[in-house]
């Protein structure tokens, strides 16, 4: 990982998904950052203190009529270390895309989670791996039946009918039991400050708020 994301994951660090999604709608970013429907799987399922931040590293899966050829190596051998390796799946898909033996490769190689925008397999490996799993879903057969990888490190949209929102290599992805936002690379440096400044509020508005004050008031003394 190269100084500037080393630099800015240790910043993240500091932060909720919530945090950050409050900064992004002041920016104006659509549904500030949040990745609807994916939720932690492992180490546990919606539980304990798991959090992961890190550059995206995008896999991208599409059905097999598709024109486009097969990727020639396997992606999970080039994953970037500190790297959130998020492959992207067709929706309604009913076999699993990732599976235990890409974890243990990317565990290797320093990758701090994955986040599977459909659905992975191999729960318990991932488990005894210790190793943070975002999906939508869990499912046993592998992907080959139906779908093929045809890029790595290229744009993906996020396979919902929920949102339009596209995650770019090297966006920053943050995980946690609220689930995964993406922050754009390019709002970074400016979300940051106002991360800051919304978590500062919230600290002295949860303080004088557990002290009788109501949140209209407490809203208006700190937020305002």
């Amino acid at each position: 990982m190269n100084p500037e994301d080393d630099k800015m994951v240790k910043a993240l660090q500091e932060y909720t998904t919530c945090d950050v999604s409050d900064a992004l709608v002041k920016l104006k970013f659509p549904n500030g950052g949040f990745l609807s429907g994916l939720t932690m799987w492992s180490p546990e399922r919606q539980s304990g203190a798991t959090k992961i931040v890190g550059p995206a590293y995008t896999v991208q899966y599409v059905p097999l009529s598709d024109a486009r050829p097969k990727y020639s190596t396997h992606y999970i051998d080039d994953v970037p270390s500190g790297a959130v390796v998020f492959v992207s799946c067709p929706p309604k898909m009913p076999n699993a895309v990732y599976g235990g033996l890409m974890s243990t490769r990317a565990k290797y190689l320093g990758a701090v989670g994955s986040v599977i925008d459909g659905r992975f397999r191999d729960l318990q490996e991932q488990r005894d791996l210790e190793y943070p799993i975002f999906a939508r879903d869990i499912g046993t057969a592998p992907p080959a039946q139906l779908l093929k990888v045809v890029a790595v490190n290229v744009p993906v949209k996020l396979q919902t009918d929920e949102q339009d929102i596209t995650i770019n290599p090297g966006d920053y992805l943050v995980g946690d039991l609220n689930g995964v936002v993406v922050l754009p690379r390019d709002l970074a440096e400016q979300a940051l400050p106002l991360m800051k400044k919304q978590v500062q509020a919230d600290t002295q508005m949860a303080a004088h708020i557990s002290n009788g004050m109501g949140f209209s008031e407490a809203s208006r003394a700190f937020r305002s």
